[in-house]
């Protein structure tokens, strides 16, 4: 902490809401690594260069619509199906072929994959920052208990358990959701009983990519859009199931709270070093629990 640098109560109210709408952009983003990994068992490196893409097409959009609410409205529908038409394609013209690869197979081939995407953003919009507005009902704060908040994060804690509610009665209840789940304990016996798996992992796979791209449309506004932007998410993505244990849901949300809340307080009291603390807090759950902090599902 800084010499003079002094912490009130605002300040750590602000901070602590500041980072639970972060966690909530990382657990979007997260929750779709994780039910890849958790139903197909494929690390995708390529996941954080989809969320990318996710943000450079809700800009794109919401350009073309002419910017306000209804560019943003747009923008957060149509961004993330870009993102899952370029998933589709790539699961069914590559990673469908893959499957029964070893994980090392999987990493190189993603990591590649990653490359390419990136070359692809570079090529279709260059390599100049971009930047989106969000709705004037977005915009400014409002004040809670002596805080300022912004808007537009109180909307990001809105659309994040959203998001983690719909994911779970999709994974739970519904029929294919069920079907999903199945195949990643026992794919064989899934087939066997005349489900054609293939299209049961496209579907997964296109799902967790959607989760990728609307997590980048909805950090649009709050971030610059650039290229690279994809290389943090990933690295912060990976960790984040790792704590919270590979392919679970809620394991995603846990781990996401944890490195959102640190990374703010880092800032807050750390400035200089903000970003060593979620990585601390990823070594402290680590060790203390090796497997993750709940199931996993590999």
């Amino acid at each position: 902490m800084e010499a003079g640098h002094t912490v009130t109560l605002a300040a750590m109210g602000s901070h602590f809401f500041v980072g639970l709408s972060r966690a909530m952009i990382l657990f979007i983003v997260s929750s779709g690594l994780s039910f890849v990994l958790g139903v197909l068992r494929v690390p995708n490196i390529a996941h954080g260069s989809l969320y990318m893409i996710g943000a450079f097409s809700a800009f794109a959009v919401s350009i073309a619509a002419g910017g306000g609410a209804t560019g943003f409205w747009l923008a957060l529908i149509v961004a993330p199906l870009v993102v899952a038409a370029v998933s589709f394609i790539a699961e069914r013209s590559l990673f469908c072929r893959l499957y029964e690869r070893e994980h090392l197979m999987l990493l190189l081939f993603t990591f590649a994959l990653m490359l390419i995407l990136d070359d692809l953003v570079k090529i279709v919009w260059g390599a100049e920052y971009r930047s989106i507005m969000a709705p004037d009902f977005l915009k400014g704060s409002v004040t809670i208990f002596k805080s300022s908040f912004p808007r537009y994060n109180l909307f990001l804690l809105i659309v994040g358990p959203i998001v983690a509610v719909a994911l779970w009665l999709f994974t739970n209840k519904s029929k294919i959701g069920k079907i999903a789940r199945a195949a990643a304990v026992d794919r064989e016996m899934v087939g066997a009983v005349g489900i054609n798996v293939s299209w049961v992992f496209a579907f997964a796979f296109v799902l967790g990519c959607f989760l990728a791209g609307l997590g980048g449309a909805l950090v649009a506004p709050t971030v610059s859009i650039t290229l690279g932007m994809d290389h943090d998410i990933i690295i912060e993505a990976f960790l984040i199931v790792t704590i919270g244990g590979l392919g679970n849901m809620w394991g995603a949300m846990v781990g996401s709270l944890i490195f959102g809340i640190t990374q703010s307080f880092g800032v807050l009291l750390w400035p200089q070093f903000a970003i060593v603390f979620p990585y601390a807090a990823v070594v402290i759950v680590l060790l203390l629990r090796p497997t993750g902090l709940l199931k996993s599902v590999w």
